[in-house]
């Protein structure tokens, strides 16, 4: 049988299938990210004993921050996800490297991010990202932090971030940007905190 007449006897095969395998749907018109208000700035990085080195190890979430989209507390025990709102990649991720590159833009530390690591540290930053997402009852953007900093003679020190943005409407782009906002305050007052300790 030659090629020709193979592929015209395959081709309704083909067309018949495509109407019961799904690629998925529509891709989102855009997505969410977090972006630093500070970076450091290219070249030579921090150096020297005299300097602390932190390690930023990954954040725990709830199962409600483990996907892609943007919750909505609809109430106290009601939970939506915000249509037409997607993360880059997965909350936590997204935290955690601001987190790493606010206090690398402070210029007091070295910072080191991999799990891996984290043996060469002098102080330790974990936590959990308990919220990331939008409240419909008050229209306001909500991120919370509970950070656990362990310094080189193993003491543990914990504390709760909080921010809010106010008077956001329910549209990806606006909340998006407050996210963005609430999120770089927190990530401030925890590079603060840490270089405290």
């Amino acid at each position: 049988m030659n090629f020709s007449l193979r592929l015209a006897l395959a081709a309704p095969l083909l067309l018949g299938l495509s109407g019961c395998i799904s690629l998925g749907g529509e891709p989102p018109a855009s997505l969410l990210t977090l972006s630093p208000e500070t970076r450091a700035p290219a070249g030579p990085g921090v150096a020297g004993t005299e300097r602390p080195v932190v390690a930023v190890l990954s954040f725990d979430t709830p199962a409600k921050l483990d996907v892609l989209r943007v919750p909505v507390a609809v109430s106290d025990t009601e939970l939506a996800y915000l249509q037409e709102a997607f993360w880059v990649e997965k909350p936590a991720r997204l935290f955690r490297r601001l987190v790493g590159e606010t206090i690398r833009a402070r210029g007091n530390a070295m910072v080191i991010d991999g799990d891996d690591t984290a043996t060469l540290a002098t102080v330790t930053l974990r936590g959990t990202l308990i919220d990331m997402g939008y409240d419909a009852q008050t229209s306001s953007a909500v991120v919370r932090f509970d950070a656990v900093r362990i310094g080189n003679d193993g003491a543990v020190t914990t504390r709760r971030f909080e921010a809010r943005e106010d008077g956001v409407a329910a549209e990806t782009r606006a909340v998006g940007a407050a996210l963005n906002a609430a999120s770089n305050r927190i990530a401030a007052e925890v590079a603060d905190w840490v270089a405290a300790g």
